[in-house]
């Protein structure tokens, strides 16, 4: 997730700049780039590599200026390069550009632009951007940033300068958080709080559709389309755990919000959206053993094993290949059938999972290959593996796996595609349509989570109940596994997940008003399975949840309380039901007082037997 920082002052802003990127570190980068205003133009510094780069570049080629922006990159169009590093500019030079996001129609705009004679010097979506703006500047660097975000399509923060309007910085978001800090005489702007709290604990939040102009004497908000918006701004008052928690009560609650970021950061430089083609080089490997096997297996525990469940379809649907998804402590413990045509992969967040790392020596001694998909390429896992799957979900302190665990999902469709595409089973066409819809996923992610309130209610209203059914069938079967299993590790409340086929095999003897059954129904192909289940439960009075696509009125007539997710691809449907089971279960825990990040006798990297 990338980084911002920008600051509108009277006193030289590029030592506060490098402060401020190196407070963005934590968030990952491959770049990193600032531009200020001189007085007498724009100037650039921009490098690949490290915060520390870019400061010795400035060391050895001076730059000072009173307003500038700065920026940390993980690339996604382009790879990463000092010439794809931000902030980039127009064809005049004059005005200069950061945007953190995903501009979805970036292609359309792009192919509109040069035929303008626009002239385009790098990879990278956010360029579309700055020539809009370039394009509709007529004096006001205001008026052309809110006539530009008009024409985009995705999820975007912006800050944007220009030596023909000087002294200020305009902001725009749709998505990705913005923070305004009011300081004295100097107006600042953020990605997060932690940057500001040098500066000022005096800050505003952008929302979603508003325009931000920072200028030495303070700040105004107004909406895309022009109306006044009036912010009182909010003293943060924070101790340092606060901070680290990024002003949440629980890591949990901050590692749940951050999963869209997770999912964007687990694809960025690793899709091309023009091609559908996913590039999976950091994985070690060559394309060609992906031919040349007739079997998958995964290997996991936990949550893990539930990530890998939904890799299983995935492998299954889009590459016709065989899949076998096993639980490391037994696989280990068993003569299991394993040979030179046979792939495995290890799922663990922490690379250190005493049995998924046994299990996965074994299988080096047979397989064909193993790869660990891990959140810690460091670990022994990623070690003794023949080739890493990085999540890039960043440090996940919570007991309870959240955002590891769609960081595993999205590292798996990738695999899935990369898979699907070296062995012919997926045309052009097909991945071009599924590599653009998984793009979307985060936004749509985020959209979920902004419904958190709801389902906190819910969970309140729920509170009493002391026995759950989660019910899923096909790619959600390990979702209503996982949400039961999250239930059980922080609320301590008696659940089970079962696939909806198998709801008349037993678990159907238990329904009865003292029963709620939570099931996920998005609109796929077992839609109609799925209503059945909820017909037959309610048919013995027992409680019903239901996570359905918005708008569902059959979902929202048979269920007491619906948690509507967008629509999406039918593949794609868990990066979304997972996570009101998430937040309820969170919200369930946190209401009954229990210890949410470290509930009992659990622990985060389980490295014993």
């Amino acid at each position: 997730m990338c980084g911002i920082i920008g600051c509108a002052g009277v006193r030289d802003t590029v030592p506060g700049l490098i402060e401020g990127l190196r407070r963005l570190e934590y968030r990952g980068y491959d770049s990193a780039g600032i531009a200020v205003l001189n007085g007498d133009g724009l100037e650039r510094r921009r490098v690949k590599g490290k915060v520390r780069d870019l400061a010795e570049e400035i060391r050895r080629h001076p730059i000072t200026g009173a307003c500038g922006i700065g920026h940390t990159r993980w690339a996604t169009h382009g790879r990463p390069s000092e010439d794809n590093a931000h902030p980039h500019t127009d064809c005049s030079g004059t005005i200069a550009l950061l945007h953190n996001g995903i501009v979805e129609n970036y292609w359309s705009l792009k192919e509109k632009l040069l035929a303008e004679g626009h002239v385009f010097k790098t990879e990278t979506d956010t360029e579309v951007i700055v020539h809009l703006v370039e394009k509709h500047f007529h004096g006001s660097l205001e008026e052309a940033l809110r006539a530009a975000v008009k024409e985009l399509e995705g999820a975007f923060a912006v800050a944007c300068i220009s030596s023909r309007d000087p002294g200020k910085i305009v902001a725009a978001r749709n998505g990705p958080p913005v923070v305004v800090g009011f300081g004295s005489g100097e107006s600042f702007l953020s990605s997060d709080i932690t940057p500001l709290l040098a500066h000022t604990r005096r800050v505003a939040y952008l929302g979603d559709g508003e325009i931000a102009v920072l200028e030495p004497s303070g700040v105004r908000f107004a909406t895309f389309a022009g109306a006044p918006v009036e912010k009182t701004a909010e003293t943060i008052d924070w101790e340092p755990a606060m901070i680290e928690k990024r002003g949440f009560e629980h890591f949990m609650a901050k590692e749940i919000f951050e999963q869209a970021d997770v999912v964007r950061d687990t694809l960025k430089s690793r899709v091309s959206l023009d091609s559908g083609q996913v590039f999976l080089d950091d994985l070690g490997i060559a394309p060609d053993v992906f031919r040349e096997v007739s079997r998958v297996v995964l290997i996991a525990c936990g949550t893990s094993y539930h990530a890998g469940l939904v890799g299983k379809y995935l492998l299954e649907t889009l590459g016709h290949v065989p899949v076998d998804v096993e639980y490391a402590s037994e696989l280990r413990s068993r003569d299991f059938a394993m040979d030179r045509e046979t792939l495995v992969l290890g799922i663990s967040q922490s690379g250190e999972t005493a049995d998924t790392l046994a299990a996965l020596r074994l299988a080096r001694e047979k397989a064909r290959a193993v790869l660990a998909v891990t959140n810690n390429t460091r670990s022994s896992m990623a070690r003794e593996a023949d080739g890493v799957l990085d999540l890039h979900a960043g440090p996940e302190i919570g007991v309870a796996a959240t955002k590891t665990f769609v960081g595993q999902m999205a590292a798996l469709a990738l695999f899935a595609l990369a898979f699907a595409q070296a062995r012919g089973a997926l045309g052009e066409e097909a991945s071009r349509t599924l590599v653009q819809e998984l793009q979307r996923v985060p936004l749509k992610m985020d959209r979920v989570l902004g419904g958190a309130a709801a389902i906190e209610r819910a969970a309140r209203r729920f509170l009493d109940c002391e026995h759950y059914l989660f019910l899923g069938r096909w790619i959600n079967f390990p979702i209503a596994l996982e949400g039961a299993l999250k239930l059980k590790e922080i609320s301590y409340t008696h659940a089970e997940g079962y696939a909806g086929g198998e709801m008349k095999h037993g678990p159907i003897a238990l329904i009865d008003e003292g029963m709620t059954t939570l099931a996920i129904v998005p609109h796929d192909r077992v839609y109609e399975k799925m209503l059945s289940n909820i017909a037959e439960v309610k048919a013995r009075n027992g409680r019903i949840l239901a996570v359905a696509f918005e708008g569902d009125e059959r979902a929202r007539a048979a269920a007491e309380e619906v948690f509507p997710i967008p629509e999406t691809h039918q593949l794609f449907t868990p990066f979304l039901t997972v996570l009101p089971l998430q937040l309820f279960a969170y919200y369930a825990a946190s209401a009954k007082g229990f210890d949410v990040d470290q509930p009992r006798n659990l622990a985060k990297s389980v490295t014993v037997e």
